[in-house]
């Protein structure tokens, strides 16, 4: 439990008994009452907003409020002081002993600390990567790979019940090139001279290669089918093989998914066709001309009668075509289709993953899944931007169809997959992302992988050190826990005890916004606050962690820093990164 929930009961109680007492009306809403760290660490530990919230409703003056739930809060044990400022904040200071009695949570808890049942057991799905099968996953995909992974995970430490799914996109006119593209190569290794020139526009990658390798394996007369029975064959084939392959780097990466959904089976199902047909039954179908884009009309523009789902109705700016011109269905009415499939499947709370490029895409997904679900669903679509390729500085050039690609695979064996996982979510996730080669495997402080690491290895050498110094002395967990906490009373310790103490309260708040970013912040700030604390020890005796002439107070101490390893291990769990316990 956050020790900013318990405090937040606390108001919560003196607020009840105000109005019990009259001195608030009844009836109040008290749900945008918070209760957080003040701006200022000067001005306390915690600071409420529950006196300006509640002044209008309440028919007061916020500071009235303030005075009165501020004496209430100062008579309880927990807290010692309660002092309204400005207009009618609240500063809390709390006793010591409550956030001291936090590092017994962490011991008892172990990794798991941080989490709770706040999802209630709701399902989400999570689609992410779902990049088109039509080559390797490169380091683009990774970042939205990660992130996506690391929300789901996330999510299910909070208590949601969380599925991660792949959208396989196998439908459509880059499958079809990709078939081609496929063809070309088996002709190629059947020894027919293919000019360069046959290639341009199509998927030139190396695992094209060796998909018509496979598919010559499988089938060696494919090449003699006839047209539209060898064109099928290679879609089958070029996306199956693709997809083993693409599995395969997730999984080098420490990413499974449980649901892998083909488009191409929706649409065969007829899928496509229910969902329009219910959206049609609902009055939100007709054909009608559109305007051309704002800005330079297209050379190709075409004003024409076409299938439109008005999108307006529901927040986009314009109605949306839901058919091509050659009677296909659109993207966007595939992906009406597959959305409406996720909401039957029983998830209410959708979650997508897209890449930069699809940024334009949000209104009018969130227009179709409001209508097709008539409102019963949420879809959140989290944008995940540019990663920058770099090495010492200068970039880093790919391109999937020239075939120079960076793949994730490629990165991971060079650097490991715990880096690659850390580094990409160091950054809001629709922040650009610079991913410098050199920088991200340095050791310094200004890599966050090796600082944070770092901190959770020098505890452990700590230990290390205690085992030697003093060899009799009780270091398991359970020990450790009754340790005598009253002994920590440096302001330097108060203050790391606090920020351990304040975890559970940033899991709550990113899960909240769907942020794991936040998570990577924190995880710095500890190590950084851990770093300084163990420096000044080095300075000043007093404060070093293994008092050799003082066996109470050295279990105490080394009570907080492994309760502050267990939460950094809670953070790297959550990012899918092993901690380590010595740096090499």
């Amino acid at each position: 439990m956050s020790i900013f929930s318990e405090i937040r009961r606390h108001v919560m109680a003196a607020l009840d008994e105000m109005v019990a007492d009259g001195t608030l009306p009844a009836g109040l809403d008290f749900g945008r009452v918070n209760v957080e760290p003040p701006r200022d660490p000067s001005h306390g530990d915690m600071a409420t907003n529950a006196a300006m919230v509640l002044a209008k409703p309440a028919g007061s003056k916020p500071r009235d409020i303030a005075e009165a739930l501020a004496g209430e809060l100062a008579k309880r044990q927990e807290i010692d002081s309660a002092e309204v400022a400005g207009p009618g904040f609240i500063n809390l200071r709390l006793d010591p002993a409550l956030w001291r009695r936090c590092i017994g949570d962490v011991l008892a808890a172990g990794a798991a600390y941080g989490g709770s049942d706040t999802g209630g057991g709701a399902k989400v799905n999570i689609e992410y990567v779902s990049a088109n099968p039509t080559g390797l996953l490169h380091m683009g995909h990774a970042r939205g790979a990660v992130f996506g992974d690391a929300l789901a995970s996330l999510l299910a430490k909070v208590g949601y019940d969380v599925t991660r799914e792949y959208y396989v996109n196998d439908a459509g006119n880059q499958i079809d090139i990709l078939a081609e593209s496929l063809i070309k190569r088996g002709r190629q290794l059947a020894g027919e001279t293919i000019p360069d020139s046959e290639f341009e526009g199509f998927y030139p990658g190396e695992e094209v290669i060796d998909a018509a390798r496979a598919a010559n394996e499988e089938d060696p007369d494919w090449l003699s089918l006839p047209d539209g029975d060898r064109h099928a064959f290679a879609r089958r084939q070029a996306v199956d093989f693709l997809m083993v392959r693409i599995r395969e780097d997730l999984a080098h990466l420490g990413i499974e998914q449980e649901i892998y959904t083909s488009e191409a089976a929706l649409v065969a199902d007829g899928a496509v066709g229910r969902a329009l047909d219910t959206l049609e039954s609902r009055g939100l179908i007709y054909t009608g001309v559109l305007e051309p884009p704002k800005g330079k009309k297209p050379d190709d523009w075409e004003e024409r009668p076409q299938t439109l789902f008005r999108a307006t109705d529901f927040g986009d700016d314009v109605d949306r075509p839901l058919k091509k011109s050659n009677g296909e269905w659109t993207y966007f009415a595939t992906d009406i289709a597959y959305h409406l499939d996720k909401y039957r499947r029983g998830f209410a709370t959708l979650i997508d993953v897209w890449g930069a490029d699809h940024g334009g895409y949000v209104k009018r997904m969130n227009a179709a899944v409001d209508a097709i679900t008539e409102g019963e669903a949420a879809l959140d679509v989290k944008i995940c931007q540019l990663v920058n390729l770099m090495d010492k500085g200068e970039p880093v050039k790919m391109s999937k169809r020239a075939g120079n690609v960076v793949t994730i695979r490629e990165v991971v064996d060079e650097i490991g997959k715990d880096v690659v996982r850390f580094i990409m979510l160091t950054r809001k996730n629709d922040a650009p992302l610079d991913f410098d080669f050199a920088k991200v495997t340095e050791q310094s402080k200004d890599n966050p992988v090796f600082y944070v690491q770092y901190a959770h290895a020098r505890v452990h050498s700590v230990f290390r050190q205690a085992r030697t110094t003093i060899p009799d002395l009780p270091l398991d967990d359970e020990s450790l826990a009754e340790a005598n906490l009253e002994l920590l009373t440096d302001p330097g310790e108060l203050a790391l005890i606090k920020t351990i103490a304040g975890w559970p309260r940033i899991v709550e708040s990113a899960a909240e916004a769907h942020e794991p970013h936040r998570l990577a912040f924190y995880l710095n700030d500890t190590a950084a606050e851990f770093h300084a604390h163990w420096n000044r020890g080095k300075d000043e005796a007093g404060l070093r962690l293994v008092v050799d002439s003082d066996r109470e107070l050295t279990l105490a101490r080394l009570a907080m820093i492994r309760a502050l390893a267990l939460v950094i291990a809670s953070g790297l769990e959550v990012f899918g990164v092993m901690p380590v316990e010595e740096m090499r």
